[in-house]
């Protein structure tokens, strides 16, 4: 009535009506833009969402495309999606070119489902931060439509902030893991970084003091004048920096840490572990770390260090917008879970995240934690000093890729050395640019050199990628899209010396391992003359590499049951040794 009023006035005046007309149509527009502009991109076209994408697809189809956040921990979803620096590809193709289905496995199975009734409760939403409620109030309208037990199609994240708006390029540009890296850090200078580090730490003072940051101060002093090992039953010495500085470490670790672990975060980001497949190495460790009573503290006011624990492999699964190239909503999903960290606790901001850490094995995990988490230890798959991998503070987490969640030491072992009659070995798909490089050089060149591209399908085919492993005195382990690789952890699972080829990869534990005693690293230009630097290793060089690989092998092995020097004690240890390195005092 009081548009109607003003019109008439406006008409009874004689003013110009061309003012109002436009008035009325940019109105409309507004409205318009409210209610359907936010599912437009930025070049016109409507974005698709995934219920609509879906509804188009058979039963079976929509299966195997579903991007869900009702995930069931101890079923098998089919059609995973695995991610490159690209974009996505098919998913269930791994590594080694097999297809293969990736599935959530998990040992409390039925009780460890996950339920979307548990995180959209009215109590549950009190403790989310905001973009965790979008995506669950969007699970719970879902839920609603979906009664039938079907799985549920990913939420359209009405925050403009997580909204993908980024235009994508008609020009289809090169990606950065499709070409050489710019700069080379070699292995001798990463070295020089971590003593240099080690004399002077860069982390910030603390706000205020702690008890715990003496006893870490008083930890130190005591690494560093450690009793001097040269032989021990449990260790074998040759494979280490320092053994006494880390044998002693570990003793300490084992009587002084104390881990506080967020219960913040609902799933199937956070507190969802995934145990098989490429990304097994994060998912573990957060299931053995939260379940974990000899480490874990309630109370966080006793805690040396505070553990995140949110899945980038999930983070990735929920929330990227296929064939977006934009993976901006997912590093703002993660800050404005720190800031809720920060504002709910204290901790965080006494020592800007100093004595926090996370666990990733995510490729993209580097980019999601940057700024926000940049002062945290990071535990990354994908270590690579070009992407702000920090010598000294970060930690290089050894890519494992599991292939039983409820057996992860299904197949270990190898032939001794005198049956090792392959010289190298490699086969997989080519993700990258280093992999086509090393088969225009090698493949169907040598027969000492069994160098493949993708296997082919079936179970025979991996049995038989298996036995090629334990039947090689050296493994090639080429990066794939990033620097990291399955295969380096792989070979020393099948005790098959690995041989890295990868600029600026820093190996797994490399602040506690020497990795020259049980690893060949050659560097990317040096491909051409692969088989001239294997075999200028004498016989007996060989024969003592493969024995350290043997010896190494105990400290890559997951456990359903953590055991002693073990790869979730040893991924702990790091975090502890490097944080033991860096704490100051106010």
């Amino acid at each position: 009535m009081e548009i109607r009023s003003e019109l008439r006035k406006l008409s009874r005046s004689g003013k110009p009506t061309w003012a109002v007309l436009v008035a009325i149509l940019a109105l409309t527009h507004i409205l318009l833009l409210l209610s359907y502009g936010r599912y437009l991109l930025p070049d016109g076209r409507r974005l698709k969402l995934p219920n609509e994408h879906n509804a188009l697809l058979t039963p079976s189809q929509n299966g195997l495309l579903r991007n869900t956040l009702a995930v069931n921990v101890s079923a098998a979803p089919t059609g995973l999606l695995e991610t490159n620096g690209s974009g996505l590809r098919n998913e269930t193709e791994d590594d080694e070119g097999f297809v293969d289905i990736v599935d959530f496995e998990s040992f409390e199975d039925v009780n460890d489902s996950v339920i979307v009734k548990e995180v959209a409760g009215s109590n549950a939403s009190d403790n989310l931060f905001p973009s965790e409620k979008i995506v669950m109030q969007n699970v719970s309208l879902q839920s609603q439509k979906n009664s039938g037990g079907s799985a549920i199609a990913a939420p359209v994240l009405e925050n403009s902030s997580l909204l993908v708006t980024k235009k994508v390029s008609k020009k289809k540009k090169k990606m950065r893991c499709d070409l050489p890296p710019k700069t080379v850090t070699p292995i001798d200078e990463m070295n020089r970084i971590l003593t240099r580090h080690r004399r002077s730490s860069r982390a910030m003072r603390p706000r205020w003091s702690s008890r715990r940051d003496e006893e870490m101060l008083a930890a130190r002093k005591e690494i560093e004048n450690a009793p001097l090992v040269t032989i021990d039953r449990e260790l074998y010495p040759p494979i280490f920096r320092n053994v006494s500085m880390f044998k002693r470490s570990y003793e300490l670790m084992e009587r002084l840490l104390k881990v506080y672990v967020y219960k913040e975060g609902s799933r199937p980001i956070f507190h969802t572990p995934i145990l098989k497949g490429l990304y097994a190495s994060e998912g573990w460790f957060m299931k053995l770390m939260e379940g974990n009573k000899r480490y874990t503290v309630k109370d966080p006011r006793r805690a040396n260090l505070y553990y995140m624990p949110f899945s980038a492999r999930m983070l990735e699964y929920t929330l990227y917008v296929r064939n977006s190239h934009n993976r901006t909503n997912l590093r703002q999903f993660l800050k404005e879970y720190t800031e809720h960290i920060s504002s709910k606790y204290p901790f965080f901001n006494r020592t800007g995240g100093a004595d926090h850490f996370l666990v990733a094995c995510h490729d993209w995990a580097p980019y999601e934690t940057r700024h926000h988490m940049e002062h945290c230890i990071k535990a990354l798959c994908n270590a690579d000093v070009t992407a702000g991998f920090k010598i000294g503070r970060d930690i290089s987490l050894p890519e494992t890729y599991v292939r039983a969640a409820k057996n992860p030491l299904r197949d270990l072992g190898g032939k001794p050395p005198s049956q090792r009659r392959i010289l190298a070995f490699y086969a997989g798909s080519m993700h990258g640019y280093l992999r086509t490089i090393l088969l225009q050089h090698w493949k169907d060149k040598d027969p000492d050199m069994r160098i493949y591209g993708r296997m082919p399908l079936g179970v025979a085919s991996k049995m038989n990628y298996i036995e090629q492993m334990k039947s090689s005195k050296y493994c090639l382990c080429p990066k794939g899209y990033e620097v990291n690789s399955p295969r380096v952890v792989e070979s020393i699972f099948y005790e098959c010396v690995p041989v890295i080829i990868s600029d600026n990869f820093v190996p797994p534990f490399f602040e506690v391992l020497d990795w020259s005693a049980f690893s060949v690293i050659v560097a990317e230009k040096d491909i051409p003359r692969l088989k001239e630097i294997l075999m200028s290793i004498p016989e007996e060089k060989y024969v003592k590499m493969q024995m350290a690989v043997r010896k190494a092998q105990r400290h890559f092995l997951w456990h359903a049951k953590p055991e002693r020097y073990d790869l979730f004690h040893m991924v702990l240890h790091s975090i502890w040794y490097n944080r033991v390195f860096q704490v100051k005092r106010r």
